[in-house]
């Protein structure tokens, strides 16, 4: 058996797997504790024993996935809704445990999952875009994560929006969590869209009950622009969407032609495809590293 576990800003989920199919045999989800780092980590151990014991292997190989950047020379970790900033995760599961547990920003563990036995196998550049509260992607290429000087995962989520886009809608720039104004995370995140259907409706909606086929235009629009940017600056030859809107078809159905629309001259389009392992993703990445890593 393996085990993976997501750590968010609401919970920690833990998931064990079967080390063969990787399906989920067991799963634990517990309010992910907000008020410091000692806090946090002992919620984070107690989840990774709650692992050890159902599989009854105090060796069992875990990985932990986490939200922000994780700098790969110091180990230190940014977030900004997890009390983990300037924490070396890492380093204080191996002192706990006297042996490492690989920990890796979520993003990235869901394109690895991806790439190995989901919607993204046999690419050899295959991007993760995650669209949930907010957005965020990761990469690998030929089945590896790429080396990265600062740790920084895909971060589209904090580019800023072109001004073409927010004026072929009438758009404001809206403030971001980030500290700075018109990131695409204000506009194609699942709080994007709820965003947007309150300034097109007036109404305050959740992201998955938006039916207004006005402010869904405007998302798939944006969406479509957010790809083209993607493919221009990394050309991956597949692009998996998850996150809480890949579960929305409807919106997932448009999106090929969406990027047509905006995609550089005569290009060929990537393959765009819905997560085959939805909310396991991230923590089955994270146990699959922790298996290569035993």
């Amino acid at each position: 058996m393996i085990g993976g576990i997501d750590l968010g800003g609401t919970k920690i989920e833990a998931r064990l797997f079967d080390d063969t199919a990787l399906q989920t045999c067991d799963l634990r989800r517990v309010p992910t504790p907000l008020d410091d780092f000692d806090a946090l980590f002992a919620g984070l151990i107690a989840q990774i024993n709650w692992l050890r014991d159902q599989a009854d292997d105090p060796d069992l190989a875990i990985g932990v996935c986490v939200p922000g950047v994780i700098d790969p020379q110091t180990g230190a970790v940014w977030a900004a809704n997890v009390p983990l900033s300037g924490q070396d995760l890492g380093a204080a599961l191996t002192a706990h445990y006297g042996r490492s547990l690989p920990v890796v920003v979520d993003s990235m563990a869901f394109a690895y999952s991806e790439t190995h036995g989901g919607a993204g196998q046999n690419g050899r550049c295959v991007l993760g875009l995650v669209l949930g509260t907010g957005v965020g992607a990761g990469l690998c290429l030929d089945g590896a994560f790429p080396p990265r000087a600062v740790g920084l995962a895909v971060e589209i989520g904090h580019v800023g929006v072109p001004a073409r886009a927010l004026a072929r809608h009438g758009l404001p720039l809206w403030a971001c969590g980030c500290g700075r104004a018109g990131c695409w995370e204000t506009c194609i995140s699942g709080t994007g869209l709820a965003r947007l259907a309150s300034h097109v409706t007036g109404q305050t909606i959740p992201a998955e009950q938006v039916t207004d086929p006005a402010t869904l235009d405007i998302w798939v629009d944006l969406t479509g622009e957010a790809l083209a940017t993607l493919q221009n600056l990394i050309d991956p030859d597949v692009i998996v969407i998850g996150g809480g809107l890949s579960r929305r078809a409807d919106l997932i159905a448009c999106l090929p032609a969406a990027l047509d629309m905006h995609r550089l001259g005569q290009t060929r389009a990537p393959a765009i495809r819905a997560a085959q392992h939805g909310d396991s993703s991230g923590a089955r990445g994270a146990a699959l590293l922790a298996a290569t890593r035993c």
